[in-house]
């Protein structure tokens, strides 16, 4: 007796008995009687990757012995035969479903309930059971039914055949099309993209690549069939060769630049200097803070200077001083990662997930919750009161930042409270405000300028405008206008500050303010 039969216990699993059916011990709690019953068998069976030629001999066996057949979809060349002798198909799902995932669920249950009635069933897929098959994945993973797997050929070993190549020794990777975009960030091949079954997803994988490949791709259509296709074609003709379908598939032997080449650069850049700089080697989360909040505040200049037709120069500026910020960005993702605490791909992952959840109006199922988010500031109010629910704060005015700059936090202050109508549009008329605040300050109150900046901040805030930026676009027209008084001083031989007072006030009255 091994040490894991110990006397009493009844030993379970998911093996399979001769019968094909998995007995399991239950134990009657009213009588405390071990009985065995039957778990339900689903015998997945891989009908290869084109027609019933390349269907495996064990595959037909099998086959010719089961009562009740369900296949997949009646579109896979193998699945003819099959039809003809009464299989069930199950290509209803995907007329009916939202989403693949809708459509594969629907498929798991049906074959699952057709288990439970009959104990035992086939269910066949196209070409092997574990390439490309979440059905098969979802069934082996529900605890409902016993999986028996009949192994059959696939698409890819025709692939490989095709391309006279060893994809182990050159390193081809499996890209799925819908999934091209992300999962090929970074990688320059060679590449086999599958699932390539419509010229919409053809297009959206051609326009993914942001520098063509060079050389030509290949495109394998209907392997194995009579109407085979095998042919070098240019990356531009990727959705106008062959009508594609759920047989088609591309090699890509080299990407001339990589999906998020360029990011994947500098984060290795950033790494690099880590490494072998020593002022980067040195740097912390805490040393960087004032680089971030200068870089930030340059990109906001440069985003102010746009105008309403930027230039070219103006657009340049904007963008070099986004790549700070990036830096910035990457900098501090690479410490936390040498801290073991998040990576790059963490940051973005986490930041995209927010942005789906905080648009429920935009992903989500339509509710009358997310029918009524149809302007602005109705997705402002929901981003404030999800946000709140979601970081589980007590109070809305929880998580402002206490270093930010005063006027910034005026505004924000004003924007939370409006999100909930406590703005200046229900509390009162902020000009009256305005008033109350500078006659305060003339009267000598101490707290005067304090309640007639805030009363200003949200003054701008209820008009929709920045106070931080009014403020600072004022600001530089003011040092503009000082510096074209001094140039004007100095075009006739005088220096500014050593000009008398009613002389410098003249120079400056006569400076054009543009």
């Amino acid at each position: 007796m091994s040490g894991s039969e110990l006397p009493g216990v009844a030993r379970t699993g998911r093996s399979t008995s001769t019968s094909g059916q998995v007995p399991v011990v239950s134990l009657d709690d009213s009588s405390r009687v071990a009985s065995p019953r039957v778990v339900p068998t689903v015998v997945v069976v891989g009908l290869g990757p084109a027609g019933p030629e390349l269907t495996t001999l064990e595959a037909r066996e099998v086959l010719s012995d089961m009562g009740v057949v369900l296949v997949r979809t009646s579109r896979h060349p193998a699945a003819a035969p099959l039809m003809e002798d009464g299989a069930r198909p199950l290509d209803a799902h995907y007329e009916r479903a939202g989403s693949f995932e809708e459509a594969y669920a629907g498929m798991v249950e049906e074959v699952v309930a057709a288990a439970v009635e009959h104990g035992r069933v086939a269910y066949c897929v196209p070409g092997s059971p574990f390439v490309l098959e979440r059905s098969v994945a979802a069934l082996i993973a529900d605890e409902r039914v016993a999986v028996k797997v009949v192994p059959g050929m696939s698409f890819l070993d025709l692939v490989w055949s095709r391309l006279l190549l060893d994809p182990v020794e050159v390193r081809v990777r499996l890209v799925n099309a819908e999934e091209f975009a992300v999962s090929a960030a970074g990688d320059s091949g060679p590449l086999l993209i599958t699932q390539l079954w419509s010229r919409a997803i053809c297009s959206d994988v051609k326009l993914a690549v942001e520098e063509p490949p060079k050389s030509p791709v290949v495109l394998l259509h209907h392997l194995g069939m009579a109407d085979e296709v095998v042919q070098e074609i240019a990356w531009e003709d990727l959705d106008r060769v062959v009508a594609v379908d759920h047989l088609t598939c591309v090699y890509v032997r080299e990407l001339g630049e990589p999906v998020g080449a360029e990011l994947v650069r500098l984060a290795e850049l950033v790494r690099t200097l880590r490494e072998r700089c020593p002022w980067d080697r040195v740097q912390t989360h805490h040393s960087l803070v004032r680089h971030l909040v200068e870089e930030t505040y340059e990109a906001i200049e440069a985003i102010e200077e746009l105008g309403e037709e930027p230039t070219a120069e103006a657009a340049a500026h904007l963008e070099e001083e986004l790549g700070d910020v990036l830096c910035q960005v990457m900098f501090h993702s690479t410490l936390a990662a040498e801290e073991g605490l998040f990576n790059l791909a963490d940051v973005a992952r986490a930041v995209h997930d927010k942005l789906v959840r905080r648009h429920p109006h935009v992903f989500g199922p339509p509710t009358a919750s997310t029918e009524r988010v149809d302007t602005a500031a109705r997705v402002l109010e929901q981003w404030e009161q999800s946000k709140q629910v979601e970081k589980g704060r007590q109070s809305l005015m929880d998580g402002i930042p206490a270093g930010l700059p005063a006027l910034a936090m005026a505004t924000k202050l004003e924007r939370k409270a409006a999100a909930v109508d406590l703005g200046w549009q229900r509390t009162g008329s902020s000009l009256a405000t305005v008033r109350d605040a500078l006659e305060a300050l003339e009267q000598g109150e101490t707290d005067g300028l304090g309640e007639l900046l805030l009363a200003i901040a949200r003054m701008a805030a209820d008009r929709g405008a920045d106070p931080e930026e009014a403020l600072r676009r004022a600001a530089r027209a003011m040092r503009e206008r000082f510096m074209a008084t001094e140039r004007a001083a100095a075009e006739v031989g005088e220096n500014l500050a050593e000009l008398d007072s009613p002389v410098r006030l003249e120079r400056w009255r006569s400076t054009d303010p543009s």
